[in-house]
């Protein structure tokens, strides 16, 4: 008998789920995906070009809020989860609207998703979204490179735009962001690396994505999004831990399963957290993941010109996915801010217009700092014309790309960077080699 499916998502695990899991198996039809997290991406459709001969329209996407309405429309049979940095208690919430409507409800092993790759493969991960993976996997190719070996990054996916035109995506240049149209979201995690001369690839399609990066790669680094699992079965599995969120590691999916499944855990950001914080990570490490070596790490904050933001009245633009999924009221930018003495945080609120407005409505844990949100041409609009509104001194940005790229900002500005750094004994050098086994040094 065939199963009836919906497959519920946020533009990129649904999507691989739906690729290795469910495409051409006769056992299951695929009747919906729903979405959430990310503005304006349901009421698309998955394209037949991408669907596979099963689905020869396509597969239509709808807000999630139409989740139970669609399971009883449909008679569905199962509905599988599919995105990542949700609360337990959440989970769960979603899977009793699930069984109420009458469907079986999923959530589908990590391992059965990975896919095997012929290089090896060092997967960055997390227990919850802006823990530091960015910094770390530059570290990772840093590390690599260093040793001779051609190193090639596959990012998580954020496909945003036309799905069809997003199947297999290689980043090399900045060239490249504008050919893909890339949303800040994706500048944000592709720029860094490009400067690193990283190629990166992303998409749709992870299964081509993995041999196009085996014909140009020595070592495969997985450059994971949110607190996901790896859709590459890793040789080694770091996992990043933030002590200003202690506990958290138990409490969200599916992060608490990279902990279980880590090789190296790196508790982040410990210059900066209250001792106390980051012994109970160490503690939580130490009793659910005791095969993990654990790494302590800084987010060291970098700015060029420190003496422009003492005195001054600063608005804070900080990285959007920290603040929102990752539930941070604050983050790189606002602890600049502080250790070079601005006068004042100017609060954004007041100034908000559009889609702003609705995320500080949606993410009401935020403090005074602006989210450099940009999924779409008209949420860039909506950030321009907020920090162009601010009655401020000063425009102190936080985000992994040169905002002023993007944005036309009229008003003085300065970046914030943040770079992994050792914290003491071992390194992760040290322990990243260990646990290749030596084969190459």
């Amino acid at each position: 008998m065939i199963e009836k499916v919906i497959i519920m998502g946020a533009a990129g695990r649904d999507f691989h789920n739906f690729n290795v899991y469910f495409k051409d198996n006769p056992r299951y039809a695929v009747i919906a995906f729903t979405a959430t997290q990310i503005p304006d991406i349901e009421d698309r459709r998955y394209p037949p070009e991408l669907a596979g001969k099963m689905y020869p329209t396509g597969i239509p996407i709808f807000p999630e809020e139409q989740l139970r309405e669609l399971i009883q429309q449909h008679r569905a049979d199962l509905v599988a989860f599919s995105y990542s940095d949700v609360p337990h208690t959440e989970v769960m919430h979603k899977a009793s609207v699930v069984m109420a409507g009458g469907a079986d409800f999923t959530l589908i092993g990590a391992t059965y998703t990975m896919l095997r790759a012929s290089k090896p493969v060092v997967a960055v991960c997390a227990v919850r979204t802006g823990c530091g993976k960015s910094q770390t996997t530059r570290k990772v190719c840093e590390i690599m490179k260093a040793r001779g070996r051609r190193v090639v990054a596959v990012r998580h996916p954020m496909p945003y735009g036309d799905l069809r035109l997003q199947e297999v995506q290689r980043f090399s240049s900045y060239a490249d962001f504008d050919t893909h149209h890339c949303t800040i979201e994706e500048r944000e995690e592709y720029e860094p690396l490009v400067d690193q001369d990283i190629v990166v690839y992303a998409g749709i399609d992870y299964g081509k994505i993995l041999k196009a990066a085996e014909t140009e790669a020595d070592v495969i680094v997985w450059d994971g999004g949110n607190n996901d699992t790896p859709f590459y079965f890793p040789d080694v599995h770091i996992v990043l831990f933030d002590p200003h969120r202690a506990g958290h590691e138990r409490l969200y999916y599916p992060g608490e399963t990279n902990m279980l499944m880590a090789d190296i855990a790196v508790i982040n950001q410990v210059d900066t957290a209250p001792p106390e914080k980051v012994e109970q990570v160490r503690g939580n490490i130490d009793r659910y993941a005791s095969k993990a070596k654990t790494v302590l790490a800084e987010s060291s904050v970098l700015v060029s010109q420190p003496e422009r933001i003492s005195g001054k009245r600063v608005l804070v633009v900080e990285d959007g996915p920290t603040l929102t999924h990752g539930e941070m009221p604050f983050g790189a930018g606002l602890i600049a801010a502080g250790q070079h003495r601005a006068a004042e945080i100017i609060d954004p609120r007041p100034y908000a217009v559009g889609s702003i407005i609705a995320t500080y409505t949606k993410y009401p844990h935020m403090g005074k700092v602006l989210p450099a949100m940009g999924y779409g041409p008209a949420q860039i609009r909506d950030l321009e014309q907020t920090i162009a509104n601010a009655d401020c001194d000063l425009v102190l940005f936080a985000t992994p790309i040169h905002l002023p790229r993007i944005l036309n900002i009229e008003k003085p500005n300065l970046r914030v960077r943040y770079e992994y750094h050792d914290h003491g004994s071992p390194t992760l050098e040290e322990v990243l080699m260990e646990k290749l086994q030596r084969p190459m040094q």
